[in-house]
């Protein structure tokens, strides 16, 4: 046994062993230092060394060819909310998102002074705001002309508007699905006037823009705030329903002098304001 152990140890020793008795282990030979071996030594950095950083220092980083990021297209939302007038207009013209598109003979955009401190926002489109392309033009809607003269204005003078740029098929009222992807174009209508005021046309309009399903006669008689500029909004019956009950003509009288008083209010606050400044 003892020397079976005797014999491993020599095999594990290659002194030892017959067959490197007399060849030389390359690596115990001492390795010739140039100046060259010192030159590349002394240029090395200290091992606490920290690569400099500029402004436009970026690091560096390896990215599969399947995971390269590419930017999402903008949201339809977000388009519509950077147009100017022009575009707004082309692309309501052009606008497939709900099936109105399908049944319209024109969008109705929208008409007036593009910098009007009076907003009128009616629900839709009747059929010969369809045919004709423009808002409030049909027996209903020409009523509209002498509500305004009552308190002092010019059809022209103001800006009008719909809830929907299409007309609902029948004139049935809009869908919450189509009034809300219709949003965008009136918002946008909003944020480019810049309105003193708002004067929203009926039940639809009303509830609509004040996103409540009160009924109109609770939203008479009082002014409310419309979005971030909290713009005055004055609500009123639609000339439509006047032709039917010509008897609340009375009452939107008092509507429109609530909204004269509180277009007053609005100026005088602006002028204090620029005296103040």
């Amino acid at each position: 046994m003892a020397e079976g152990l005797e014999a491993s140890a020599l095999s594990l020793n290659p002194a030892a062993h017959p067959s490197f008795a007399e060849e030389e282990n390359p690596w115990d030979r001492p390795q010739p230092t140039t100046m060259r071996d010192v030159e590349d030594f002394e240029s090395l950095p200290p091992d606490d060394w920290i690569p400099p950083m500029t402004d436009d220092w970026e690091p560096v980083f390896e990215t599969a060819a399947d995971q390269v990021f590419t930017p999402s297209a903008p949201s339809r939302e977000a388009r519509i909310a950077r147009m100017d007038w022009e575009e707004l207009a082309m692309e309501a013209r052009q606008c497939t998102a709900c099936g109105l598109c399908a049944t319209r003979t024109q969008a109705v955009f929208g008409v007036g002074d593009h910098e009007a401190d009076w907003l009128v926002i009616g629900e839709a489109p009747g059929a010969d705001e369809d045919r004709l392309g423009e808002p409030f033009v049909g027996r209903a809607g020409k009523l509209l002309n002498p509500m305004l003269l009552a308190i002092g204005l010019k059809r022209e003078q103001v800006y009008i508007a719909n809830i929907l740029k299409c007309r609902p098929p029948e004139n049935r009222d809009p869908a919450p699905t189509e009034a809300n992807l219709c949003r965008p174009f009136l918002e946008r209508q909003i944020e480019l006037i810049r309105p003193r005021i708002i004067l929203a046309v009926g039940r639809i309009a009303a509830q609509n823009l004040l996103d409540t399903d009160t009924q109109i006669g609770k939203l008479r008689g009082r002014v409310h705030r419309f979005g971030p500029a909290q713009i005055p909004l004055v609500v009123t019956y639609h000339p439509a329903y006047l032709l039917r009950s010509p008897r609340e003509k009375r009452k939107v009288w008092d509507d429109l002098r609530l909204a004269r008083r509180a277009m007053t209010t609005v100026a005088g606050e602006s002028a204090r304001k620029l005296a103040g400044s």
